[in-house]
């Protein structure tokens, strides 16, 4: 979540105005999907929108300042510092084999069983044809690079 935006914190960079509406709109969201009922559901599906959301709000930032360079490397820096995005997960795609990584619990060991990477981390390819493959972290549905 991002921080609270009071008088005596800093101003945002300049060009932030420009994306402010966009970052809203995640945030609101993100409220929503507090409001929404979860029962019913098990308890790791109630977070799967969760992380989709603050996925897609990473990644917008990420396309902004390395593939479209439309964000200032100072408005980069405060988006990363305010919790806008998060910055492991953004280090992570920066490296080759995790360019569409969904969440750093996919690729923690400790996270899953016989200390291994995820389920959603093997590509298709190698995958039976008729399995259906649903991470039960984030709910994913394969984040391998080479798919």
């Amino acid at each position: 979540m991002p921080r609270v935006r009071t008088q005596r914190t800093k101003k945002p960079p300049e060009g932030f105005a420009d994306i402010e509406d966009t970052l809203l709109d995640f945030a609101n969201r993100l409220k929503d999907i507090e409001t929404t009922p979860h029962e019913g559901k098990r308890k790791n599906e109630s977070l799967w929108p969760v992380f989709q959301i603050t996925h897609q709000r990473s990644r917008y930032i990420y396309d902004l300042f390395y593939s479209r360079e439309a964000i200032s490397s100072e408005l980069y820096q405060w988006l990363l510092k305010q919790g806008y995005a998060d910055g492991n997960l953004i280090a992570k795609w920066k490296k080759q084999g995790y360019e569409k990584l969904c969440c750093l619990r996919c690729i923690q060991a400790k996270e899953n069983n016989f200390n291994a990477t995820c389920i959603c981390r093997v590509p298709k390819a190698k995958m039976a044809k008729d399995k259906v493959v649903e991470c039960v972290t984030c709910g994913c549905h394969g984040c391998a690079s080479s798919d």
